[in-house]
């Protein structure tokens, strides 16, 4: 059965087991013999191939048609190859492929393959795959792919095909070699006239922008704001902040202390370092009304920042200012004459951010121990309109309470002691949206605006920095 809006692909199974999409020799044959026509998981004999990259000639090999998410790498349309001692391009595995692009797509400068048993680790920085066993590169290709519509399936070729006349649905015109690639055939078994599409490419940066070119943002003073080593605020016992924002409650209710769990009619249960409150004290935040030991807060807020504000466990209400544990670093800001897509009436600003490694400090995870800072200096975007100079604002005021960042561990490799964005999104693909870091993004600005109010940071946090 066919699966409707899911890219095609015929493989074939190679003798590690591992598929491998067809190259473009190979597809046409079974185009032209009608292939497309045979259902997933048949044994099919492809005559007059010699080629190391996929069946020798006359062997029978097992051929599988397998539809892929238009999430995925091949519904993307992109392929990931590597060059070999020969000086040509040979395709990962699907799965590799796929992984790989996983890995590029959350901007993680490396991806370690063995986790699905292949032994490299992939830099995108160099564009190179080193193997664990041995310090041999080999560069790295990305190829993107052309894509076709065949009916309700999507259908990609690879660019840099030589070109053959393909009927459309306009009529007749020299395209590439529909159904047939370099690095794969992903094909339809619809048998339908084909359409002709191409995708957006992948547009990380914009068009070089010469200094001249650069502006100032009206309304912000500067262009650079620097952070340096959190200094531990000093006079106030957690008590005392707690007693800002607290209400004494005589009559506990009947229910549990969320935070330890205990019944708030008892003492509390935690178990640690003892505060120099009494256990069996309750209180109940002013603004959102939820109850908790008194003993407990007391613990919660010793194991936080100990920025003298509170955040509750329940509801996420903040009180006081939200400091975070940013490392030290800068963060740009200017006006270039370029527009995002979806954005075509301004302008944009355009965000750097630039934090080296370093060593932890005691509100981080490790303190004394080493930090990594991996891809940066990181390039954001926002357009130059109302709504994005307010999210610029609202995002210095984040820098500076030092919410941007934190040091923790990569949710997308697994590396710890590493920075890591901190739950506000930014947009770094300036061009194009195919990793769904870039624009057109309707939806963008009111969701990081929401974002930033999560973390105190509203219109309001504006007035209170100017006072």
């Amino acid at each position: 059965s066919s699966a409707p809006g899911k890219g095609v692909v015929w493989e074939w199974e190679n003798d590690s087991g591992s598929w491998t999409p067809y190259d473009m020799d190979v597809g046409i044959t079974i185009q032209r013999v009608g292939v497309v026509s045979l259902p997933a998981h048949r044994w099919v004999r492809v005559p007059g191939s010699d080629s190391s990259s996929h069946p020798p000639s006359g062997t029978i090999r097992p051929v599988r048609r397998s539809y892929y998410d238009p999430s995925s790498a091949p519904g993307k349309g992109v392929v990931w190859e590597w060059e070999n001692d020969s000086g040509s391009w040979t395709p990962y595995d699907m799965d590799v492929g796929i992984t790989i692009q996983r890995a590029y797509e959350k901007q993680h400068p490396w991806v370690d393959l063995s986790a699905i048993g292949f032994c490299y680790v992939i830099d995108f920085a160099t564009m190179g795959s080193s193997k664990v066993s041995r310090p041999s590169l080999g560069t790295l290709n990305r190829s993107h792919l052309q894509r076709l519509a065949i009916a309700q399936s999507r259908v990609l070729i690879a660019s840099g095909v030589p070109t053959v006349p393909v009927k459309n649905l306009t009529g007749s015109s020299p395209v590439n070699p529909a159904l047939a690639g370099i690095t794969g055939i992903l094909m339809s078994a619809a048998g339908l006239p084909v359409c002709l599409t191409r995708p957006p490419k992948l547009v990380l940066h914009p068009p070089p922008v010469s200094k001249s070119e650069i502006q100032s943002i009206p309304g912000i003073s500067h262009t650079c704001r620097k952070t340096t080593k959190k200094q531990a605020k000093k006079g106030k016992t957690p008590e005392e902040v707690l007693k800002k924002y607290l209400q004494k409650v005589r009559h506990p209710p009947d229910e549990d202390c969320t935070i330890c769990m205990e019944r708030l009619s008892a003492p509390s249960g935690y178990k640690g370092p003892q505060p120099a409150v009494k256990p069996d004290l309750v209180g109940k935040l002013v603004k959102c009304g939820h109850v908790f030991h008194l003993h407990c807060l007391v613990a919660m807020y010793n194991n936080g920042n100990k920025d003298g504000s509170l955040q509750c466990p329940t509801c996420k209400t903040i009180y006081g200012v939200k400091t975070g544990t940013q490392p030290p670093g800068k963060m740009e800001y200017h006006i270039i004459p370029h527009a995002l897509p979806g954005h075509s009436d301004c302008k944009t600003i355009r965000i750097i951010y630039n934090i080296p490694p370093g060593v932890q400090g005691p509100e981080h995870p490790n303190p004394g121990k080493s930090f990594t800072a991996r891809g940066f200096p990181r390039h954001c975007y926002l357009p130059d309109s109302e709504k994005g100079r307010k999210v610029l604002k609202l995002l210095l005021v984040a820098w500076d309470r030092r919410l941007i960042f934190a040091i923790g561990t990569s949710s997308t490799t697994g590396e710890s002691d590493t920075v890591i964005w901190n739950e506000i999104h930014h947009k770094t693909e300036f061009g194009s949206n195919l990793t769904g870091h870039g624009y057109p993004d309707i939806n963008y600005l009111d969701n990081v605006l929401a974002e930033l109010a999560a973390q105190g940071i509203t219109e309001e946090s504006l007035v209170q920095e100017k006072d």
